[in-house]
């Protein structure tokens, strides 16, 4: 098969969830032999040249990028208020993809499109017009559900208010565009449930899947027994996160362990949190290789209270053999069990306890993370994820052809 990713973002370099998840799914599809074609936004929030993709992947993937802006405009999102209509998928529309999806699509034909994340989904009608290829929506979360948890747990009356706004046109947009897909296919189990109940199209559950092969795994190196924690600190939800686990959690945890760490990694580190000034808080910002600095340390800890779909570094920290502290939306569309391959702690009591239970008990630490890494080597495997999704492309194809 032939087949066309646009994504609302280049899946190179695969530093961060979204592009991690995009890019695992596009080599997946290569390696079973497959043809794949990328088109990717580039925007001033995730910006790349094409020159600094190395050409061995441009060649295999035909990447090429158009620019979207997706700067926030205050006219524009204060008059959105007395719309119905979505201004997070209102940013993502812009002439220039348009113009270079419309030259692909001219110029090469396809068996299937997939459109990765809903914000990429003004462009379907294009993709109608042009080709008569499959068109599935890779839904990597229930976007609306991101912003009504957001919603519920900002504090300020007026930005709360905002957000509800934002949340309910986004909700509109995302139940209404589902039908005009050919299939929908939801990141997780949890997350097919609700497409399923919203739409009468084919829904699949593909997990995100981890290559094995790349991903590094070493019994006998030595990691500093700390905590660690890396995302996007441009994302709502993360900065959410670590903001309530460094002022409710960590003040108790560091008083009671003094000799604990906490290492926090990833993009778009904010100022705030640079200048915290926190006993053995380490702010280690964007690092140049996230596998190492994640292999480096023993416990993972993912405070998410917002948030939807799946979180790949999550699995990628199981994967890897580390222990994993986690909230339960957090853990959202893992088949964990509490206590065996992760800890699940949803108050300060929970996490302060959880800390100190693996910090004192090393060996516990370590066990947790190899049935953690059992656990995603049997439900998380890139060759086996893979598969089901080219299922799922023959399925839609073979009731296409018996109508």
């Amino acid at each position: 098969m032939k087949i066309l990713f646009i994504c609302n973002k280049s899946p190179w370099p695969a530093k961060e969830g979204g592009p991690i998840a995009m890019n695992n799914i596009i080599e997946g599809m290569i390696a079973l032999g497959h043809q794949v074609k990328v088109l990717a936004a580039v925007t001033n929030k995730y910006s790349i040249s094409l020159d600094d993709v190395p050409e061995e992947y441009r060649k295999k993937t035909g990447l090429e990028l158009a620019f979207i802006d997706l700067s926030i405009k205050p006219v524009a999102a204060f008059f959105n208020l007395f719309t119905s209509k979505s201004y997070h998928v209102q940013r993502f529309i812009s002439k220039t993809f348009e113009k270079k999806l419309i030259a692909v699509l001219q110029r090469e034909t396809f068996d299937i499109v997939q459109i990765e994340m809903l914000y990429m989904s003004p462009y379907l009608n294009v993709v109608r017009k042009y080709s008569d290829a499959k068109v599935v929506l890779r839904a990597h979360n229930i976007e609306h559900l991101i912003w009504k948890r957001v919603a519920i747990e900002e504090t300020v009356f007026l930005k709360k208010l905002y957000l509800r706004h934002l949340a309910s046109t986004l909700e509109k947009y995302e139940k209404n565009i589902l039908n005009k897909y050919d299939g929908i296919i939801p990141i997780t189990k949890k997350d097919a449930i609700f497409f399923s109940a919203e739409t009468s199209i084919p829904v699949e559950a593909v997990s995100f899947g981890v290559d094995f092969d790349k991903i590094p795994y070493n019994e006998n190196t030595n990691p500093e027994h700390a905590l660690f924690h890396i995302g996007s600190m441009n994302w709502i939800p993360n900065i959410e996160g670590v903001k309530w686990f460094l002022k409710e959690v960590w003040p108790e945890v560091s008083e009671q362990l003094p000799q604990l760490k906490l290492y926090l990694a990833g993009r778009e580190m904010p100022e705030w949190l640079k200048n915290t000034g926190l006993h053995n808080v380490i702010i280690a910002g964007e690092v140049p290789d996230a596998y190492k600095f994640m292999e480096s340390k023993t416990v993972s800890v993912a405070p998410l209270f917002s948030g939807s779909g799946i979180r790949i570094k999550i699995i990628e920290s199981m994967a890897m053999g580390k222990a994993v502290i986690a909230t339960s939306i957090g853990a959202e569309g893992i088949n964990y069990t509490h206590g065996e391959n992760i800890y699940i702690a949803d108050t300060k009591k929970e996490f302060v306890k959880a800390v100190k239970k693996l910090y004192k008990n090393p060996e516990l630490a370590h066990s947790l993370g190899q049935k953690a890494r059992l656990l995603v080597k049997k439900e998380h495997n890139i060759k086996e994820t893979s598969k089901q999704l080219e299922r799922f492309y023959q399925s839609l194809k073979a009731a296409s052809a018996r109508t």
